[in-house]
């Protein structure tokens, strides 16, 4: 089994879930007591949420590729960014490590392709949604067509993911807002709607939409444990 290294804390409600869900996955291909094998470099949230709103993207890439050389020091076979936003700085985690970056956008992409689906929305933070390190990737790569709310629905999305799911705070009005900038990426031509911010599934589920829903958490775990187990 390959050793996992998780660069989480952003924020850590959201990193829970990949611990559970990793465990989980690896519980249930190898049966009995078998629990993944993972090394957890849990940042100051706080820190990197200032660099984000002041532009400083290099300042913040250069703090994670620390973390993934600390991941890699101890052993990690390869880094899972427990994060959307931050996969922006990719390429500074992938140029400080020899070990592999599992993008996020990845196992996103060929869930969307295994549904057989073709155009997708996209909600996550403003920086998800409106810069290309993300949205160009499924384009890409992957050859996936991505819709984004207006301008108020971006901002709507946002301020949800920041003043309440980062803090632990799942409301329900939130949720109803949710449903109705999904309806509305439906009606622009998605799909199927990722869920880009790995808070997101904390309020929304497929009861929320009448489309399919990629939990990029999910998906992103359940990757990491097909290449942790991958030679078992």
């Amino acid at each position: 089994m390959k050793v996992i290294g998780l660069i989480g804390g952003m924020s850590w409600e959201s990193t829970v879930p990949y611990y559970r869900l990793i465990n989980e996955g690896v519980k249930a291909r190898l049966g009995g007591l078998h629990s993944a094998k993972i090394v957890l470099y849990s940042v100051d949230f706080a820190e990197i949420e200032r660099l984000q709103h002041r532009g400083e993207w290099d300042e913040a890439g250069a703090l994670l590729a620390d973390a993934a050389r600390a991941l890699e020091r101890a052993g990690a076979d390869f880094v899972v960014l427990c994060t959307n936003t931050m996969h922006k700085v990719a390429p500074a985690i992938e140029a400080a490590v020899a070990i592999p970056l599992l993008h996020i956008a990845d196992p996103t992409a060929a869930a969307i392709h295994q549904a057989g689906l073709s155009c997708v929305g996209l909600l996550g933070t403003r920086f998800t949604m409106e810069q290309d390190f993300y949205r160009a990737r499924l384009t890409d790569r992957h050859g996936i067509d991505v819709v984004i709310p207006d301008d108020d629905d971006r901002a709507l999305v946002h301020r949800v993911i920041y003043e309440e799911l980062c803090l632990g705070r799942v409301e329900e009005a939130s949720r109803l807002a949710y449903r109705d900038v999904i309806q509305r990426l439906v009606a622009q031509g998605a799909q199927g709607v990722i869920l880009g911010c790995t808070e997101i599934s904390m309020l929304v589920g497929v009861e929320d939409a009448a489309v399919p829903l990629f939990d990029t958490t999910g998906l992103h775990a359940a990757a990491a444990v097909q290449v942790a187990l991958a030679s078992c």
